[in-house]
């Protein structure tokens, strides 16, 4: 019978020799030097998109957004925070959820109806658009607002800002 210490010397052996079993069949280029990497990482070039600068703007809002909920959320779930406290956090907390809604279905209705990618930023009665297009003109930007006024009932303050 195998006793513990000659089991666990074979184990380790066995691992051992796979990993040197591997090192050995391993392709070439995975064992080239970090100069020689740093060389070929210098020749790759990198293209930027349009829709990058939207990415960004949403990654932004969204990281103020996520910081905004969680700060509700502790003073929703905090046991020395009052009933008006909690009731005031969490209308807040309802309408943060309701304006990204209202801004990703502004998004969509533009990219519907102008076949145009947006970003939309809704800070009470204001309304900020961005739109990545090549095509500006004066005609669009008036097309863009009162399409997107129309899905308001009280009068909002729209700006469009194009992007290039």
């Amino acid at each position: 019978m195998i006793n513990k210490q000659s089991l666990w010397f074979l184990t380790l052996f066995s691992l051992i020799l796979v990993m040197g079993v591997y090192y050995i069949t391993m392709p070439n280029e995975l064992l080239k030097s970090k100069e020689q990497l740093e060389r070929v990482s210098e020749n790759i070039e990198v293209e930027v998109e349009e829709n990058d600068m939207l990415v960004a703007l949403r990654v932004e809002r969204n990281e103020k957004l996520e910081s905004s909920m969680e700060e509700l959320a502790s003073v929703l779930t905090s046991e020395t925070t009052t009933v008006d406290e909690k009731n005031n956090a969490f209308e807040e907390l309802k309408l943060l959820n309701l304006t990204k809604g209202k801004e990703l279905e502004l998004e969509e209705k533009i990219m519907s109806e102008f076949k145009i990618k947006s970003y939309i930023e809704i800070n009470n009665d204001q309304v900020k658009v961005t739109i990545n297009s090549k095509e500006h003109g004066a005609s669009l930007a008036n097309d863009i607002m009162r399409s997107i006024q129309n899905e308001f009932d009280e009068k909002m303050y729209i700006t469009v800002k194009f992007e290039s």
